[in-house]
């Protein structure tokens, strides 16, 4: 039986199990908030164009406006600064788009502390218990915050200092863009950065490393509880938008049953 074949008969018969991370794309989907002057994203929202009536008797279709990082979304380097000279999102080569997964639970303790920070040394921890990240591979950072998904303001999390969600500390992200074998990392919140990283020095390492670095971020995933810490095979399906910086994106895992 050819591979292809076999995959496709272990989707059917279960064995495989195909498990969506992506979040519903609706008016109500939360978008980054950025502070005057910085200009701001649209959010998502449909205009219909026609519905089984005189502009379209036997269709119904609609026109699409959002932002490129709105939703469930791919950061392409060029999105960043210091990955101006890098790939647009229809650049990124189809070969990357399905990867293996690592995933790291820091749920309990963003829950603790929602300005939680991940470092080397988690990251070593995880490694020791559960083997090497996977080279050319996806780290998906479990922090629990899909929950807070169906609500702008507690998805963001902010007060008058700023938001307040968990991220990567500054180390943490130069060490993934330089030393770590991953393609890129994949989160549950608004962003690749803790909502404090407008204050670090230097500022939003997440964005500014791994996107300098020619790798690649995935945000506001979901489902992440539904997947082991190794094994799963990530599907990721960004627009080929020509001069793109990001796009929304349909993510899709592939698990073993049993693992």
């Amino acid at each position: 039986m050819s591979v292809l074949r076999a995959l496709t008969d272990a989707i059917s018969d279960r064995s495989v199990e195909v498990i969506d991370l992506t979040a519903p794309l609706s008016d109500t989907t939360p978008v980054i908030m950025l502070p005057e002057p910085f200009a701001n994203t649209a959010g998502f929202a449909l205009t219909e164009v026609s519905r089984y009536d005189e502009r379209g008797p036997a269709w119904y279709w609609n026109d699409i406006v959002t932002g490129e990082h709105t939703g469930t979304h791919f950061d392409a380097p060029v999105h960043w600064l210091t990955g101006k000279d890098g790939e647009d999102v229809a650049q990124v080569p189809v070969t990357r788009l399905i990867a293996p997964a690592a995933v790291l639970d820091f749920s309990a303790q963003a829950a603790a502390d929602p300005d939680f920070l991940l470092e080397v040394d988690h990251v070593r921890a995880w490694e020791a218990e559960h083997g090497p990240l996977p080279d050319g591979g996806w780290l998906l950072y479990r922090t629990g915050w899909d929950a807070r998904s169906g609500d702008q303001a507690a998805f963001l999390n902010a007060d008058a200092a700023g938001p307040h969600t968990p991220g990567l500390s500054i180390s943490c992200a130069a060490w993934l863009a330089a030393e770590a074998p991953i393609i890129g990392l994949g989160v549950e919140t608004v962003g690749t950065d803790a909502g404090a990283a407008h204050s670090f020095d230097p500022p939003f390492p997440g964005h500014a490393a791994l996107l300098g670095a020619g790798k690649y971020g995935l945000t506001q995933l979901q489902n992440l509880a539904r997947l082991p810490a190794t094994g799963a095979v990530l599907i990721a399906g960004p627009l080929p938008i020509t001069g793109g910086s990001g796009s929304p994106c349909r993510v899709l895992a592939l698990t073993e049953r049993g693992r």
